[in-house]
């Protein structure tokens, strides 16, 4: 029975200092948060961890910060990581970096890493560009790799555009001062003319980073583009010409065939017309028009003339 008490009574002393954080409230007390027991405990309804608001009070308060605890209790409500944005106030203020609470709270609900942001400010980030591929006026294909510095941009976290968007952007600088040169050679002696003129054209805007340098790490020389693009050109031309060709002949043989059919038709009527002569000689014999000694001289100078034209003709070898 006298167990059943102790293990009540030590149960009912950890609910209670549980619900009421005494010992936080006279840690934030000694630090010089002023914060009422009564706020800590609503805390405990509410499901927000008093201890992450008073380690980010006392926190903020040892760098010369004033936060309000219902805003940062808001703030853990609204989703948001409340110890990374006291971080990130406390880091700008250090570094002269204007950054309030309002603006710090938006990036951070945004989904950005503010604490990283405050960091980014102060020491740059290099980021590397995959392999570009463009093409000089010469045909002539070049390689680039490039090295961007950024810091970011506290003003343009919220709504502004990635990592992804500056590679982009530097990427189709890059293709546009290579494809503007009038030869590869230029351009391979004076690499820092495509930093100038990507670096011209703002890229950063509308983005979250501030561009503060363009680096070429290296340049390779491609294919002859160029070349390539001729010899595919003229063996195009070739097939269209082979073709043009091929149409030709198939016409000719056409109209030759056609000729042929033409030539058949005229003595199929040649030989129609011959054999209506007899005919029409029997008529004329009926008719009395046409004599036997008509018919013998006619005989006679049909032969006579195969005979000429057997004559004139060489003999076959």
């Amino acid at each position: 029975m006298i167990v059943l008490i102790v293990f009540v009574s030590l149960f009912a002393i950890w609910l209670l200092f549980y619900f009421i954080p005494v010992g936080l409230w006279f840690s934030a007390l000694v630090s010089g948060v002023r914060i009422s027991l009564l706020q800590l405990v609503l805390m405990r309804w509410r499901k927000v961890p008093p201890s992450t608001i008073v380690s980010s009070m006392i926190e903020s308060t040892k760098a010369g910060l004033s936060l309000n605890p219902n805003e940062l209790e808001a703030h853990y409500l609204a989703g948001g990581n409340v110890t990374n944005v006291v971080h990130a106030l406390v880091s700008a203020q250090k570094a002269n970096i204007m950054l309030d609470f309002k603006m710090a709270t938006a990036i951070d609900l945004a989904g950005r890493d503010v604490f990283e942001a405050v960091q980014m400010s102060v020491n740059p980030k290099v980021i590397n560009t995959p392999p570009v591929a463009a093409v000089a006026k010469d045909g002539i294909q070049l390689i680039a790799k490039a090295r961007v510095t950024v810091r970011a941009n506290i003003k343009q976290l919220v709504g502004g555009a990635g990592e992804e968007t500056v590679l982009a952007r530097v990427g189709e600088g890059i293709v546009s001062s290579i494809g503007s040169a009038a030869s590869h050679k230029i351009v391979l002696e004076n690499p820092d003319s495509i930093s100038r003129v990507v670096l011209e054209k703002g890229l950063d805007a509308g983005t979250a980073f501030e561009i503060l340098s363009i680096d070429i790490a290296d340049i390779d020389v491609g294919k002859n583009i160029g070349a390539q693009l001729q010899m595919d050109q003229a063996q195009a031309d070739k097939n269209i010409a082979q073709a043009k060709a091929e149409e030709r002949r198939a016409m000719a043989v056409a109209l030759e065939q056609e000729n042929k059919a033409k030539a058949q038709d005229a003595r199929a009527k040649v030989i129609l017309a011959e054999a209506e002569v007899p005919l029409a000689m029997a008529e004329a014999f009926r008719n009395g028009n046409l004599g036997i000694m008509d018919y013998y001289k006619m005989k006679n100078i049909m032969a006579d003339t195969q005979m000429r034209e057997t004559i004139a003709k060489p003999e076959k070898k």
